[in-house]
């Protein structure tokens, strides 16, 4: 029986955003309170995609929300939940009792104002506040957050991230958009084009990012990183397939990332995907592109008063 004493997140989170950082707050303050460890827990799949059958492209695989909600908020456990049939169906009251409390050794519970969970998402937060009472363990529910008159929400980060709209996007998430997967063998372009390049494949499930071009920052494990100019979509001047990729051309980098896991952070698209004459023609672009990338983060530095 685990003993761990744990004040917990519930929600989906995907993205990681701002709404979702409240939450997130409130934890690791009542879990510092309390002598608790600060958690969450999240699903491995989002529910509408069992119940509509319809999968939801997502802001973020489980690896990154899980990433950015200890990066970022200093949760120690995020529990990744199977979605599956057994939590489809499991009842509202069962899901506190049995799986929150008993099975990860809750203490107090924070969710969101308008949180739904258990068989036909009949658990409310009235119900979660009155069964945590009645349980004798903390109950926190956390109003909306609004930014411009607009309440913050994955469906619409979602939106803006499917538009290139990253730098509003950003906004919304308090954070770059982030997208983390093991570096793959590409068609050696960069070698081509005199640039060191990355090859990162989307995570099953989660959101391409309109095409295009984007001023990026690509972190490496050992906690460095650099500059990228990445371009997703088919590369339509090599290739003539219709495969995403994402591909980073990493500057003032030399040195082979294949097979290690890299987080592409995302700021702000240059340019849509174009086919050029020849590689000549990209190689000058990309070349472009580059001292647009090195501006705009020289830009937000000078903004930032250098932090």
């Amino acid at each position: 029986m685990e003993e761990t004493r744990r004040v917990i997140a519930l929600g989906f989170f995907d993205g990681v955003h701002r709404g979702h950082g409240a939450l997130l707050r409130r934890v690791g303050e009542k879990a510092a309170e309390l002598d608790a460890v600060p958690a969450a827990v999240t699903f491995d799949t989002h529910p509408e995609n069992l119940i509509l059958r319809s999968p939801l492209p997502l802001l973020s695989s489980p690896h990154d929300r899980a990433d950015l909600m200890q990066r970022y908020y200093g949760i120690r456990d995020v529990i990744i939940a199977r979605f599956d049939e057994r939590m489809m169906h499991m009842p509202w009251r069962e899901f506190i009792t049995d799986y929150l409390v008993k099975e990860h050794g809750a203490v107090h519970l924070v969710a969101g104002h308008d949180f739904h969970f258990g068989y036909k998402g009949e658990g409310n937060p009235q119900r979660l506040r009155e069964t945590c009472e009645e349980l004798g363990i903390g109950c926190d529910i956390i109003p909306k957050v609004e930014q411009d008159g607009i309440t913050i929400s994955s469906t619409y980060i979602r939106t803006l991230v499917a538009q290139g709209e990253m730098e509003r996007a950003n906004e919304f998430l308090g954070h770059p958009h982030t997208l983390s997967n093991t570096v793959a063998h590409g068609k050696r372009l960069g070698s081509t084009l005199g640039f060191p390049t990355v090859n990162l494949s989307i995570p099953k499930g989660v959101l391409i990012p309109a095409h295009g071009v984007y001023a990026c920052r690509a972190c490496f494990s050992d906690g460095s990183s650099r500059l990228a100019v990445t371009n997703v979509g088919t590369r339509p001047t090599v290739d003539d397939g219709d495969r995403v990729n994402v591909e980073g051309f990493l500057l003032d980098f030399s040195g082979d990332l294949y097979g290690k896991t890299i987080r592409m952070e995302f700021y702000k698209r240059l340019r849509g995907e174009r086919k050029f004459p020849s590689l000549e023609a990209l190689r000058e672009e990309v070349m472009r592109n580059a001292e647009a990338t090195r501006a705009y983060f020289a830009s937000l530095e000078r903004g930032s008063g250098g932090s």
